[in-house]
């Protein structure tokens, strides 16, 4: 079994950029770089800059609308007339996921330069595909991690609060969904990347009340390492055992809602963890998951993670949007069902609609069903 642990290499510090010219060369004389028209319009100029510096020919393009079958398929083009021997993703998520899918696609090595810490795809050997309209399809496991990752803090520094805030939620959800599906591991090092991710949660924890005050400062750059780093080297160790479950399935069936899209993946995301120990109480009785949740509560109302439907937007959703959702995240295929129980629609629609619901509460899925009709008949 091969396993993708890590980048092969990783630069990290304040303006790494410009000294880690060489190292990009070193890859590639012709590179394509992949962004987001907004990235490359504010900032590709930084890349540029470190390019010619080395005399690279490179050519910038547009991963819009999305890290989908029709852009990659576009990019492919765009590749293959540059005659690239280098990808670049530079930006967020998707664009590093774009990015990482086309060189598996063209057989290139790739660097990942993220533009914010919204996400761990800079490390990641995996891409996540989305229709064009920005709908989650599949994710594709990849052969390696990046040849190279520059993770250069100025250029986090310039992305919106905001996004470090999604990258907490996202890192977050490293253990609530690994200490579930590898709960009966034994082997080595799924044990160890679970602890990883304990580990990662209680830095974020700690820390990340502080650092969103103090950005630049030395507890920030911790967490910003914490949610890109950090989060890898979890992915990285566990692999396919340590996967995602509930909270992840929510931010997929959510993708296919309209309204969701201007959320980020980390926000769908924590919400969706929230939703998942709302299942192991409803379904479990389990006290541990109901504790948890309140202190997540506690967590995000500090930090700025959206708690409820509400929060993201979703006060209007209707009861036929909210089972499409819960629809799509219980799929035959979906990792929801790496739960240790079966997870039907209504009882996901039901733990979707009560995040904030006190312990107290005795919930009957059934009632809430009820309780969800008459709320949406009545608005």
């Amino acid at each position: 079994m091969s396993l993708t642990l890590s980048p092969t290499q990783v630069w990290r510090g304040n303006q790494i950029l410009e000294k880690s010219a060489k190292a990009i060369a070193n890859l590639g004389q012709h590179p394509l770089i992949v962004g987001g028209e907004h990235t490359l319009a504010t900032l590709g100029s930084k890349l540029q800059e470190v390019l010619e510096n080395q005399q690279l020919s490179y050519l910038q393009a547009s991963y819009s609308p999305d890290c989908s079958e029709a852009s990659l398929a576009s990019l492919r083009a765009a590749a293959s007339s540059h005659q690239a021997d280098l990808i670049i993703g530079f930006g967020g998520g998707k664009a590093l996921d774009t990015a990482k899918l086309l060189a598996h696609q063209c057989q290139l090595p790739v660097v990942t330069i993220p533009t914010s810490a919204a996400t761990c795809a800079a490390w990641s050997a995996l891409s996540n595909v989305y229709s064009d309209g920005g709908a989650f399809l599949y994710d594709v496991s990849l052969q390696k991690c990046p040849d190279l990752l520059i993770l250069d803090y100025s250029l986090i520094e310039t992305a919106s609060p905001r996004t470090l805030i999604a990258g907490i939620g996202d890192a977050l959800a490293k253990w609530y969904e690994a200490s579930v599906s590898s709960s009966t591991s034994t082997a080595t090092l799924i044990i160890a990347a679970v602890q990883q991710a304990r580990v990662l949660r209680d830095i974020l924890f700690q820390k990340s009340a502080e650092a969103l005050k103090e950005p630049g400062s030395e507890v920030w750059l911790e967490v910003v390492d914490a949610t890109i780093l950090l989060a890898g080297v979890v992915g990285g160790l566990g692999g396919a055992e340590c996967r995602t479950v509930a909270a992840h399935a929510v931010h997929n069936g959510l993708t296919h809602l309209g309204d969701a899209h201007h959320t980020l993946h980390g926000e769908k995301v924590a919400y969706g963890i929230l939703v998942q120990l709302r299942l192991e109480e409803m379904l479990q009785g389990n006290q541990l998951a109901a504790a948890a949740r309140q202190q997540l509560l506690q967590f995000y109302a500090e930090i700025g993670l959206p708690p409820t439907l509400e929060a993201l937007g979703l006060g209007k959703i209707t009861l036929t949007q909210l089972r499409q959702a819960a629809e799509i995240a219980c799929k035959p295929d979906s990792d929801i069902h790496y739960l240790p129980f079966e997870v039907v629609p209504e009882q996901l629609m039901a733990a979707m609609v009560s995040t904030t619901t006190p312990v107290e509460r005795s919930l009957n899925p059934l009632a809430l069903q009820t309780e969800i009709n008459q709320e949406q008949f009545n608005s």
